[in-house]
């Protein structure tokens, strides 16, 4: 039929399709997000594929772990990691504690005494002016360049400071504690025998065992000399004497000096421990000018002052202990004072302060290393007195006095014969 449009009809009435054009070009896929979407697979949230894990390693076996490579990212399960249980921290041991605490005291009485030890010489030669010895000056000089560095070696390498900072755990009936005293050895070794040099002559005066009585010199602010004449008997004595120190009420009260005292062995003065001692066969040493030294005048040192009542020469009559003057030379020039006291020193329990404490600082607190002689003098003779001598006074007078004379020679002799305040 003209003019229709031909349907392409093939054959008995087979329709034929028309040929189509060409056809259009299909879009290319669009590419997967980079960045995750929601989804439980995490391969599908973007994440990079993963290695499967082997059996070993999520059994928690360490080591190295194989390589899989015939499993496909399509069959992998995620094993999650099993989070470790957590472990309260252990608590130190109290002995770990103990030797940590022990060493942080040690670190700061370590820096404590290095910042003592600089400058010394110069605040040490300022303090020796002031006290009158300014004529001795390029002798102090000397001897601190000389002692500084074994000083400072001492410290560091030979004493464990930090023991000498625990409590107390065991004292006596008088105050000792064996414990400290035994720990404190090194560094009164150092003040005996390095700091001041100190020479002990006639130590075999002092009987190896039973009750005797040594009468010695006072001097300074600061008893050193107590703890010197204890350590002298301790150390270079024979027989090792344990003598027992007596101080007044003042100095035994002295902030830190006086418990440290008592601690290394010193007994705070009173008639009862005195002569319980003397029965049980000890020495004790006295001091009968007590503490009224500290506020005697620079020019009157080494004059001794009166020995008071004579207790000790009661004691001696009581108990039959013979009573050995000592002469301590060397103790007036390691720890001068003022004359003059004042409201901080009565606030503080000090009659005098070390000269010019305050303005050196530490310095001020640090005995002078002048060179320190003991010379132990032969018994005094009671002239036959017995325990009945006690109630007269006159015999009790005239023995005290006996005593003080002897021992005041003795000093003059020493003080004559003496070449150097410090060298």
């Amino acid at each position: 039929m003209a003019g229709g449009k031909s349907r392409g009809r093939t054959g008995a009435g087979k329709r034929t399709r028309a040929p189509r054009p060409e056809a259009r070009a299909r879009p290319a896929p669009r590419p997967k997000p980079t960045h995750p979407v929601l989804g439980n697979d995490p391969f599908a949230r973007g994440a990079a594929p993963r290695e499967p894990v082997p059996a070993v390693a999520r059994a928690g076996v360490s080591g190295p772990i194989p390589t899989s490579t015939s499993t496909p990212a399509a069959t992998t399960t995620r094993i999650p990691t099993p989070t470790p249980t957590p472990t309260a921290p252990q608590a130190p041991s109290p002995d770990a504690a103990r030797l940590r605490a022990a060493a942080d005291r040690l670190g700061a009485l370590e820096h404590r005494v290095e910042s003592t030890l600089e400058g010394l010489e110069h605040r040490l030669a300022d303090v020796a002016g002031r006290a009158g010895l300014a004529s001795a000056a390029g002798e102090l000089r000397e001897t601190l360049a000389r002692l500084l560095p074994r000083v400072k070696h001492a410290l560091g390498s030979a004493i464990d400071l930090a023991r000498l900072l625990e409590p107390p755990e065991r004292l006596d009936r008088y105050g000792l504690d064996a414990r400290f005293h035994e720990r404190a050895q090194p560094l009164l070794d150092l003040l005996y025998a390095t700091w001041w040099r100190t020479e002990a002559r006639g130590l075999d005066r002092v009987p190896p065992a039973g009750a005797a009585i040594v009468v010695a010199n006072h001097a300074g602010a600061v008893p050193w000399d107590a703890l010197v004449l204890r350590h002298a008997l301790h150390r270079d004595h024979p027989a090792r004497r344990d003598l027992r120190p007596l101080l007044d009420d003042r100095e035994a009260g002295l902030p830190v000096f006086g418990a440290l005292a008592i601690r290394l062995g010193a007994i705070r003065a009173a008639p009862e421990p005195a002569e319980r001692i003397l029965r049980d066969g000890g020495l004790l040493g006295v001091f009968p000018e007590g503490s009224a030294v500290a506020r005697k005048a620079w020019g009157e040192r080494y004059c001794i002052e009166r020995f008071g009542r004579g207790g000790f020469v009661k004691l001696a009559l009581r108990t039959g202990a013979p009573i050995i003057p000592c002469a301590i030379v060397g103790s007036e020039e390691a720890s001068p004072a003022i004359s003059r006291p004042g409201w901080l020193g009565a606030a503080l329990g000090l009659p005098a302060l070390p000269l010019d404490s305050l303005r050196v600082g530490a310095a001020g607190l640090v005995p002078l290393p002048s060179r320190w002689s003991l010379r132990f003098g032969d018994p005094i003779d009671l002239g036959g007195a017995g325990p009945d001598a006690v109630h007269d006074p006159s015999t009790v007078s005239a023995l005290t006095e006996r005593v003080r004379s002897t021992l005041q020679a003795m000093l003059d002799e020493d003080l004559a014969a003496r070449r150097s305040v410090f060298l």
